[in-house]
């Protein structure tokens, strides 16, 4: 995949949030923007972009060992070297063939050279950033309940380590200006925001004096900034949101509560929810799509659970008419965490077919159509 340029958006934005120090002016563009689209194939088909995201990023130990493993396995072998790519692969061609491909990175990430933690209190060496880079990923969302695990040195080394590697973030920030700068793409000439909000931080506080490094849950905040988004040029704005009950399928009803007050703003295009470490269902409330849960992109919990190592890609195919974007075709991709070894990231929809496989397959399937999604038009490849 190419690198999608990000529209850089300056000034301040009229964000209503716990986070923000915000005035109430509208963000400007830094230099001017004329909204272009990208040029129809044929006649008859309107303008497209596609949207691949992934679930939670949650680096544990074993992990990091193997991503040791992996670099010395290529000749690159060191006291300090890390290689996250090949256990990316399996899902490279997936993430690489979006326009845009959006993951959610759970865990903190450290400066080269230092020290890397799990659970409780999770940091991954700053390669995994270059992994990601390379599976074909554009930006990440970044507010969890592990974006405080190391303070304000955790936010900046993490984003420090993103921008290093070309990924775009938000959710985290390391200065009030970053934190009141909507995110917004260009895909291939359509302007797409991307916002994102987490629930807590298992009992760390935001610093009186540096409220704005990372955002926590609030409807009337998120909804803000995506209308400060739409204000600076984005025609699609994700909400990317951390929320609901871990190892658990079925949505809260507080996601559902929350589902239903997003979907109902104009200001809000797609939901991508994050958390659970287990799949949930995906469904159309109103006119949007939300995903309530991804699952685990890739993790390795001290106790695998096998529901805990299965994911979803979902894909969505935005289509323009009329002036006005909408979800054309939702899908969404099952994935598994071998834990091997080696340990891998697998595509269920394209790799051989195992028993384990098609466990993962069958079970992934009831789950995310068990609120009636495949009703409103929700595939998956090859079924």
């Amino acid at each position: 995949m190419s690198r999608r340029a990000v529209l850089a958006v300056l000034g301040t934005a009229a964000l209503v949030a716990a986070c923000s120090s915000a005035d109430s002016s509208s963000p400007e563009p830094r230099s001017d923007y004329t909204q272009t689209h990208p040029s129809a194939p044929g006649a008859s088909e309107p303008p497209s972009f596609s949207v691949v995201a992934t679930g939670d990023i949650l680096v544990h130990p074993e992990l990091t060992e193997q991503a040791s493993a992996d670099a010395a396995a290529a000749g690159n072998g060191g006291p300090d070297e890390f290689d996250y790519s090949p256990l990316l692969e399996g899902v490279r061609p997936l993430v690489s063939d979006a326009d845009l491909a959006l993951c959610h990175l759970e865990v903190p990430l450290a400066e080269d050279g230092g020290t890397y933690a799990g659970y409780p209190q999770f940091i991954a060496p700053p390669e995994l950033a270059a992994g990601l880079a390379d599976t074909g990923y554009d930006g990440c969302s970044t507010a969890s309940n592990h974006t405080l695990d190391h303070g304000a040195d955790g936010v900046v080394s993490t984003l420090d380590a993103l921008d290093g590697a070309g990924i775009e973030h938000t959710g985290s920030a390391r200065s009030a200006e970053e934190a009141d700068t909507p995110l917004i793409y260009d895909v291939d000439g359509v302007a797409v925001g991307h916002v994102s909000y987490t629930f807590g931080f298992n009992g760390f506080e935001l610093p009186e004096d540096k409220p704005w490094l990372s955002n926590p849950l609030d409807a009337d905040a998120l909804v803000a900034e995506a209308e400060a988004a739409k204000d600076a040029g984005a025609e699609v704005v994700i909400a990317s949101v951390h929320w609901g009950q871990e190892y658990v399928h079925e949505p809260t009803p507080d996601q559902q509560a929350l589902a239903e007050r997003l979907a109902s703003e104009e200001s809000i295009d797609l939901v991508l929810g994050h958390h659970a470490h287990v799949v949930q269902p995906i469904e159309k409330v109103g006119d949007t799509w939300v995903a309530y849960g991804l699952g685990n992109s890739v993790a390795r919990h001290a106790e695998p659970r096998g529901v805990s190592e299965e994911g979803i890609a979902a894909r969505f195919t935005f289509v323009r008419e009329d002036g006005e974007w909408s979800v054309e075709q939702a899908e969404y991709v099952p994935t598994l965490v071998e834990l091997g070894p080696p340990i891998r990231l697998v595509d269920l929809a394209t790799a051989e077919p195992t028993e384990r496989r098609t466990e993962a397959l069958e079970r992934t399937d009831e789950i995310v159509r068990s609120r009636g999604g495949a009703d409103d038009g929700l595939t998956r490849p090859g079924n």
